[in-house]
């Protein structure tokens, strides 16, 4: 999975796991202990109740590494639910477990507190992400080109300079000086022009195919329609459009294959 790809709600997400983990060891309730009495018999943490454990603390996290685990493989699914939407329902069951069991609780110690808190941010965060744009944004910001400024590089963040790279070299046997055809890929003999027909049909009318990035990792759908993604557009990496398709465009990615994107705000046109 591409780092890149988080968003600052997978950072939430990350961060409330960890929080929630640390607070399994904590007291789970407190202990009024009288001056020269042992009392370390009656101080349990959540490890010490398998149920408090599997249907709060680990269940969070599991529902943590889930949303995560979606990014790297958008599409699949657990009986029936998408992974983003598994991992967010055990989310809310640990949120729910959480506040009946602090409602419940006469003296609620440090863990249940943290743990609490934990698990608000942990549903928050996986409900929040898909809704709130502040959320959806990067959570890296990009490297620094090493050559700021360059015409054909993207705003946020230098790809490597392979495929999908529309950088300063001339096309094979362009003279000196001649502007590059746009869209063409380095390298190659008018590569905006022979990769349509790579992927099996020609783009529409005036279209002219051409070199652009993505802002996020986003999904690309099969031209088929289907409502599973066939790969995810990374950040940072130059892919190449070659067809108009209504409010979308036909993109082909590295590997030769070609979808839909759906969502094209925002993208950098090389």
């Amino acid at each position: 999975m591409n780092i890149r790809s988080l968003t600052r709600g997978d950072g939430v997400v990350i961060g409330a796991a960890v929080v929630l983990f640390i607070a399994s060891f904590l007291n789970l309730f407190g202990v009024d202990c009288p001056r020269g009495i042992d009392c370390s018999g009656y101080r349990s943490n959540a490890w010490d109740s398998l149920s408090l454990l599997m249907s709060i603390y680990l269940a969070g996290i599991i529902g943590a590494a889930l949303l995560i685990t979606s990014r790297a493989m958008p599409g699949r699914k657990v009986a029936g639910l998408d992974l983003a939407q598994f991992g967010a329902a055990f989310t809310v069951f640990a949120l729910w477990t959480m506040f009946w069991t602090i409602i419940d609780a006469s003296n609620a110690g440090a863990g249940l507190i943290l743990g609490l808190l934990a698990t608000i941010a942990l549903a928050g965060g996986a409900l929040a992400t898909p809704l709130v744009p502040a959320l959806k944004a990067p959570l890296m910001g990009a490297p620094r080109p090493a050559q700021p400024g360059h015409p054909g590089q993207p705003q946020f963040g230098q790809p490597s300079q392979g495929y999908g790279y529309p950088g300063a070299q001339q096309p094979y046997g362009a003279q000196p000086g001649q502007p590059q055809p746009y869209g063409a890929q380095p390298g190659t003999p008018d590569a905006a022009q022979q990769a349509p027909q790579t992927g099996g049909g020609a783009p529409s009318g005036d279209f002219t195919p051409f070199w652009f990035a993505v802002p996020v990792a986003r999904p690309l759908y099969g031209e088929d329609g289907a409502a599973t993604p066939i790969a995810e557009l990374a950040p940072g990496t130059w892919y190449l459009a070659v067809e108009q398709r209504g409010s979308g465009l036909i993109a082909q990615t590295q590997d030769g294959r070609r979808g839909v994107l759906q969502d094209t705000s925002g993208i950098q046109r090389g």
